[in-house]
C-alpha cells in the first residue's frame, strides 16, 4: 500500500511465534507469588486469590490464537513517521460517503479497546443503524505502545503523537476528519483539534484533560455557580483528592522512573498482568473484579499486546515525556474545534462544564448513568450512539 504522498505503508498481520507463547507459559508455571494480607480486598493492590485464578485461566484456557485472528480481521498497516514505526488498523466503511475518524486508545489500553465498536461505527447498516452515520476508521497504536513500539528516541509526548497522527491521516488521503478518544487518546484527540482546526470536523472525547477541579474551589467562584454545578464542583475536587491519595502512584512512577519499572514488568507476565488488571478494576464501573465491567478475554488480549511486544517501559515513557515537556504545568491553549464530551460516572475525574468551556468549544455534553474509564469496552453501545449523534449534529449544522 502506498499513501497519497507516495510513502510506503506496509501491510501487517499479527503473527507472534509459538516460541513466544511457550515462553509465556513456562514463566506462568514458575510464578513466584508474594505473601498477601487476608481480608483487605483491593485496598493494597490486586488480591492474590483473584490474580491466581486469572493466571490459571490465562495459562490453561485463554486462546491467544483466536484473539490474534479476531484482530487480524481488521486490515492493518505500518508506516514510519518522525522516526517511529506507526501501526494502525484502517477499516473503511462500505458507505462511500462515510466520515473519516481516527480513534485513539490510552494507557493501559490498546487497539483491543475498540473491538466492539469498529463494526457498528464502520457499517451501521449491518448493525441496525443509519448508513449516514458511517465512519471510515483509523485505529492507531500510540508510538511506544504495543505494535507501535518500542520507540527509539526521547520526546514522544502527546503533542508529538498528535502531529504524527495528523501526518498519518494526510498520508491516507483524509484531509478533513474527526477524532475520538479517552485517556491519552483524549489528550491526543484534543490536541489534534487544537493544533489542526482547519482539518478537524469535530472531536469527541470521553475524557477531557484539565476539565476537573484540581484545587479547592474558591468561595467566590462557587457563589457564581448554580446550586447543582456548585455541588458538582465540590464533588469533583473531593474525587481529585481521593485520586491523589489512592491512585496517583502509578503515574508518579511512570513520570519519573519508567525504565526501572520496565525490568520487572518485562520479565514477569504476572507482574505485567497485575499492573494492568488493577486499573481495569479501579477505573471501571465494576463491583468486585474487572470482569464485572469488561470481558475477561479482551482484558487478557490487551495485556498480551504489552507482553508480547515488550512495551511496558516504552508505553510508560509518555508519562515521563509529558512531565518533562516545556508546556507541563501551563494552562492548555484553547481549542476552537467543535468538541463533545461523553461523561461516564466512574471516570477517574469528574469534569465540569464551566471549566471545559474555558478551554474548549463544547457543543455537546452527555452524562450517562453507567460506565467508567474504558468506555468503548464497558459500554460500547452508549459510546457508539453518542459518537454518531455528535457527528450527525455537525453534518446537519452544515
Amino acid at each position: 500500500m502506498t499513501s497519497s504522498d507516495g510513502t510506503r505503508m506496509a501491510p501487517f498481520r499479527i503473527e507472534f511465534p509459538q516460541s513466544d507463547l511457550d515462553d509465556l507459559h513456562q514463566r506462568l508455571d514458575r510464578t513466584r507469588w508474594p505473601d498477601a494480607l487476608p481480608g483487605v480486598g483491593w485496598a493494597y493492590g490486586v488480591p492474590r486469590d483473584y490474580l491466581e485464578g486469572l493466571v490459571r485461566y490465562w495459562r490453561h484456557e485463554y486462546d491467544w490464537r483466536a484473539a490474534e485472528a479476531r484482530l487480524n480481521a481488521w486490515p492493518q498497516f505500518t508506516t514510519e513517521i518522525d522516526g517511529a514505526r506507526i501501526h494502525f488498523a484502517h477499516i473503511r466503511s462500505p458507505e462511500p460517503d462515510a466520515t473519516p475518524l481516527i480513534i485513539t486508545h490510552g494507557w493501559p489500553g490498546s487497539i483491543v479497546e475498540f473491538t466492539d465498536v469498529v463494526g457498528p461505527l464502520t457499517d451501521p447498516r449491518a448493525h441496525g443503524g443509519d448508513p449516514a452515520d458511517a465512519f471510515h476508521l483509523v485505529v492507531p497504536s500510540i508510538p511506544g505502545f504495543g505494535l507501535s513500539g518500542p520507540t527509539r528516541d526521547t520526546g514522544w509526548e502527546f503533542q508529538r503523537v498528535a502531529a504524527a497522527f495528523a501526518e498519518l491521516m494526510e498520508r491516507l488521503g483524509y484531509r478533513q476528519f474527526g477524532a475520538q478518544g479517552g485517556d491519552w487518546g483524549g489528550g491526543i484527540s484534543r490536541e489534534l483539534g487544537r493544533a489542526y482546526p482547519d482539518r478537524m470536523i469535530g472531536v469527541h472525547l470521553n475524557l477531557l484533560p484539565g476539565s476537573s477541579a484540581t484545587a479547592e474551589p474558591d468561595p467566590d467562584e462557587l457563589a457564581a455557580l448554580s446550586p447543582a454545578e456548585r455541588e458538582r464542583t465540590l464533588f469533583s475536587w473531593r474525587r481529585g483528592q481521593e485520586w491523589l491519595r489512592d491512585e496517583q502512584g502509578y503515574a508518579d512512577i511512570q513520570s519519573t522512573r519508567p525504565q526501572t519499572l520496565a525490568y520487572g514488568l518485562t520479565d514477569s507476565p504476572v507482574g505485567q498482568l497485575a499492573w494492568i488488571a488493577e486499573k481495569f478494576k479501579q477505573w471501571t464501573d465494576s463491583r468486585d473484579r474487572p470482569e464485572d465491567a469488561v470481558d475477561r478475554d479482551l482484558l487478557l488480549t490487551n495485556v498480551m499486546l504489552y507482553w508480547l511486544t515488550g512495551t511496558a517501559g516504552s508505553s510508560a515513557r509518555i508519562y515521563y515525556e509529558r512531565a518533562h515537556a516545556d508546556y507541563w504545568g501551563l494552562p492548555p491553549e484553547r481549542s476552537t474545534t467543535p468538541t463533545a464530551l461523553a461523561v461516564f460516572p466512574r471516570e477517574n475525574f469528574v469534569p465540569l462544564r464551566h471549566l471545559a468551556e474555558r478551554t474548549d468549544k463544547i457543543v455537546r455534553w452527555t452524562e450517562f448513568d453507567r460506565g467508567g474509564h474504558f468506555a468503548a469496552m464497558e459500554e460500547p453501545d452508549l459510546l457508539i450512539d453518542d459518537v454518531r449523534a455528535f457527528f450527525r449534529e455537525l453534518r446537519e449544522a452544515g
